[in-house]
Order: C-alpha cells, then structure tokens, then sequence
C-alpha cells in the first residue's frame, strides 16, 4: 500500500495540485537528484491515484446513466 492509499484527506482536486507543484519543482531542474527521486515517485503515485479516481467516477456516472435510460454522449456532443 503507498502513502497515497494511505491518505484518507486525499480528493482528486488536492492530488492534481500537489501534482502540478511537483511537476514545476521538477521542470525547474534545481532540485538535488535523491529529492528529485522522492518527488517523481510521488508524482507518480498521485498520478495513478488520480486516474484511478477519474476512471471509478466516470463508472459511476455511466452506471447512473445506464439506470436512469439516458444514453451515453458521444465526445463530439456537447
């Protein structure tokens, strides 16, 4: 289990803004290597988690579609 799994104060929303920080921190390349290291494995965990957070909601949303005999949208409807 990873810290992010841990983090029960962890909402998709905090995790895409750590991630965009750790992003920057690493763009700017000031960082020494083994902090560089922790950083990208984090950011890597919070991408995962994120993702994982996007896909179990776009389940949810296409289950109460589903349920509900809505049709699901194509990606060129809006």
């Amino acid at each position: 289990m990873t810290q992010v799994e841990k983090d029960d104060n962890l909402t998709f929303e905090t995790g895409i803004q750590e991630l965009e920080q750790i992003v920057q921190q690493l763009e700017k390349g000031s960082l020494p290597l083994q902090e560089a290291l922790t950083a990208f494995k984090r950011g890597v965990e919070l991408s995962q988690f994120c993702q994982a957070e996007l896909t179990q909601a776009e389940e949810t949303v296409t289950l109460m579609m589903t349920q509900s005999g809505l049709k699901e949208l194509d990606g060129d409807q809006a």
